[in-house]
């Protein structure tokens, strides 16, 4: 079994192809890629926030001080024209006249005195994910707000020092009980595993292919299965090169996130984040380690006997699309608010996994539960490696 697990790893070394998945995916394109979505993603949001709009507003004469604010900001421009209604404004914008527009009753003031509120309309297309438009407006016409209830404060004889209590009778104070590390690992801790477990995966997926399909597309393993050693001890050597190449793209993966992670913090404010990750022990990667294991196990076993059965290389990439849209799956549950590592999802196949580096990033696992979520799916592996081992000693599966 040693013997051909070297010799299966050797000839995976030699193939550039596995290289460029195990190795270089991690460590350069990956980090390229994020990179790449994160300046794109602040590129438009900063041209967002740059970007100037055209406005038309009607009955402005009603309400002065908002009108004045709105004609000096930055961002705002103002479109001469000859509006008198919301059908009118709706049109410009269609016909990209204008960006926005805006509809002030003409009893902006007089209807704070008879106990009512004014309605205000604005016109614009919401449609854009990043648009500071109805924040940037709701932002003055507050300031506005703010002004009418002075004037109606003073006109009711109310102190000035006394206003602000009125409005704001009951203030809250958060006090939250989670530290840092806590807080950044509920928001970061789902998106660990969501890169860790597909590459977990995907580190296993070729070199599977490669040991399986591969083989009889080369018309190699016939020639392998003369040899005088055990089928058993034949798959186990296949089993283990994929591990060890699916564990290896994991690992890779994690200390090349280090490293990136810490020469990015040269450059950008990632202060918060490094500083809640260096709170994570020898204690808590090893933890995840471990839980990577069998899952890794799980996947290895999968794959190779998907890449036995198939007929071709071609076949079995076709078989390996299917297998990660129903590893993405239990993830994606994962995800889903208020989940939480309990005795039901540690049951889960990957979900348990997933949320269980969840709280270990966060600080707050339950060790009782790690201990379970490894037996399960050590036990999950261990049935599918036996599935694996009975499928290659079958003639009509290896000669299909």
């Amino acid at each position: 079994m040693f013997e051909v697990f070297l010799k299966e790893l050797k000839e995976l070394l030699r193939d550039r192809k596995t290289l460029i998945f195990v190795v270089a995916l991690p460590v350069a394109i990956f980090p390229v890629i994020f990179a790449l979505m994160g300046f794109l993603m602040s590129k438009a949001a900063l041209e967002a926030e740059q970007k100037v709009h055209n406005y038309a507003i009607i009955n402005a004469e009603y309400a002065p001080e908002f009108k004045d604010k709105l004609f000096f900001h930055k961002n705002f421009k103002l479109v001469e024209g000859d509006f008198k209604t919301v059908e009118e404004l709706k049109q410009a914008v269609k016909d990209e006249v204008i960006d926005v527009g805006i509809v002030i009753p003409s009893d902006a003031r007089d209807a704070l005195e008879s106990g009512s509120s004014n309605e205000w309309q604005i016109v614009f297309n919401d449609a854009s994910s990043l648009s500071f438009i109805f924040t940037r407006i709701k932002e003055m016409a507050e300031e506005f707000s703010q002004t009418l209830q002075s004037e109606q404060f003073n006109k009711l004889g109310i102190a000035k020092e006394h206003q602000e209590s009125l409005l704001n009778p009951v203030v809250l104070e958060k006090v939250d009980t989670a530290d840092l590390r806590e807080n950044l690992g509920e928001k970061l801790g789902a998106l660990i595993p969501y890169l860790l477990i597909p590459l977990v995966l995907a580190g296993a997926s070729y070199p599977a292919i490669d040991l399986g399909a591969g083989e009889k597309e080369r018309g190699t393993l016939e020639t392998l299965l003369l040899t005088p050693i055990p089928r058993t001890e034949l798959v186990l050597g296949k089993f283990f090169t994929v591990l060890f190449t699916s564990l290896a793209t994991a690992l890779i993966t994690v200390a090349s996130m280090g490293i990136w992670m810490k020469l990015a913090s040269s450059f950008f404010d990632v202060e918060k984040i490094t500083d809640a990750f260096s709170m994570l022990g020898f204690m808590d990667f090893a933890l995840i380690l471990l839980l990577l294991i069998p899952l890794a196990c799980v996947f290895s076993s999968l794959v190779l006997a998907i890449s036995i059965y198939a007929r071709s290389f071609k076949e079995a990439q076709n078989y390996m699309g299917p297998l990660s849209m129903l590893a993405f799956l239990p993830l994606i549950v994962a995800m889903m608010p208020n989940m939480e590592l309990s005795m039901s999802t540690a049951m889960v196949p990957i979900t348990n996994v997933a949320l269980a580096i969840k709280e270990i990033i966060k600080g707050t696992v339950d060790y009782s539960y790690v201990g379970m979520i490894f037996i399960a799916t050590a036990v999950l592996a261990g049935v599918l490696m036996a599935a694996c081992v009975h499928w290659f000693k079958k003639e009509e599966v290896l000669f299909r």
